[in-house]
């Protein structure tokens, strides 16, 4: 394994993770509520949304806002290259598998990973174990025993 030092962005990084924890901690305190995207876009598309009618504007609000985040950088700036190597059918079997997951881990990675991990939940800390560990089996199932 070798790092490409022409892409490693170190203080890039960690200006984003602080912008990531800044907004789940303001969140959190604004909202009472945990900055889980599963759960935030759950929320949004379930018709029976538990609590005050302003959630669901929240819910809407951080969703546009996820959306919007990139399109208004393009502004600014270029966006990175995208290249994905896997087919439509792949990434739509993984897609379905990441919302089951979800589903049964009773949340995603930046509510369990990002949030959950920051309260100290031992959930969290249980559920983020497992996802890195489903992740790096995968990745090595495919790269090595599949061949893909």
């Amino acid at each position: 394994m070798s790092l490409d030092l022409a892409h490693f962005t170190p203080y890039a990084s960690f200006a984003g993770g602080l912008m990531i924890g800044a907004a789940a901690a303001l969140f959190v305190l604004v909202n009472g509520r945990i900055a889980g995207i599963s759960g935030l876009l759950g929320g949004l598309l379930s018709r029976s949304l538990p609590g005050s009618g302003g959630e669901r504007g929240v819910n809407a609000a951080f969703v546009i806002g996820l959306v919007a985040a990139p399109l208004l950088w393009r502004l600014r700036a270029a966006l990175p290259a995208m290249q994905i190597d896997a087919s439509v059918l792949t990434l739509v079997v993984a897609g379905l598998l990441v919302g089951v997951g979800t589903r049964y881990g009773s949340g995603c990675t930046s509510g369990h990973g990002v949030c959950g991990i920051a309260r100290g939940s031992r959930r969290s800390f249980v559920a983020t174990g497992v996802f890195m560990a489903a992740g790096f089996a995968t990745v090595f199932a495919v790269r090595h025993l599949i061949g893909g």
